[in-house]
């Protein structure tokens, strides 16, 4: 991403995060995402993905890339910790980010449209954001099977775990999609659905449903080839 846009983009805010390769895809296609980096499970002491697994946690990107540092880390668990012990204030920076943030992203012609949900599996509907903010998008990934009654503009899509494949099953059948990570060349089907590329952007809310979202394995996950968690290693 242009240094220009994204410094201008990131201008003001404090809980939001801009500066994330995988946010910063959005850019091309007209969109400026914005995301919460919260400390994932027990990380910080709280758990903030209450239907994690141990695979799961186990290849989290939370210690890949610029996660790898100490102050990333640190910065990380002291949002969770202001999200879970100080509820009020973080709710109000985090409103006061969202409209800064979109009035960067207006400013730039872009859309702005909102992640936040970065390595957590929050409710964030239980809080009201995406309803007080309905004029924009948000999307998310969980393992969180009942989530209903959402915002129309909220997409949700569910993360396979290597344990969960009935569960998601259902959901593909219920019309929604399922993102899966593979280790080797993305297959062209899985589950009987259509795989389409989940690393050309972080839009998922524009993804036509239901279809499986692959993803490349990154971080921990590549050096275990076994692992449940691999769609490769599932006989679909």
């Amino acid at each position: 991403m242009d240094r220009y846009v994204l410094n201008r983009l990131q201008r003001g805010i404090d809980l939001l995060t801009v500066n994330n390769p995988k946010l910063e895809k959005s850019v091309a296609k007209g969109y400026a995402t914005a995301g919460v980096s919260l400390a994932p499970a027990w990380e910080s002491g709280h758990n903030t993905c209450p239907n994690h697994s141990t695979e799961c946690s186990k290849h989290c990107l939370f210690l890949s890339g610029m996660g790898k540092l100490q102050s990333v880390k640190d910065a990380r668990i002291k949002r969770t910790l202001m999200y879970f012990e100080e509820r009020d204030k973080f709710m109000q920076l985090l409103n006061a980010d969202i409209y800064t943030f979109v009035a960067n992203a207006q400013v730039l012609g872009l859309e702005p449209v909102f992640r936040l949900n970065i390595l957590s599996d929050i409710r964030w509907e239980r809080h009201g954001i995406p309803q007080r903010w309905s004029m924009f998008r948000f999307y998310d990934y969980t393992k969180i099977p009942n989530r209903r009654k959402l915002p129309p503009k909220y997409t949700l899509t569910y993360s396979f775990s290597g344990n969960n494949l009935d569960q998601w099953r259902k959901a593909l059948a219920a019309g929604q999609n399922v993102a899966v990570p593979f280790l080797k060349e993305l297959p062209a089907t899985w589950l009987g659905h259509e795989v389409i590329d989940g690393d050309e952007d972080d839009l998922r809310m524009l993804d036509k449903a239901p279809c499986i979202v692959g993803l490349r394995a990154k971080g921990p996950l590549r050096q275990n080839p076994q692992s449940a968690f691999l769609g490769d290693n599932h006989d679909v």
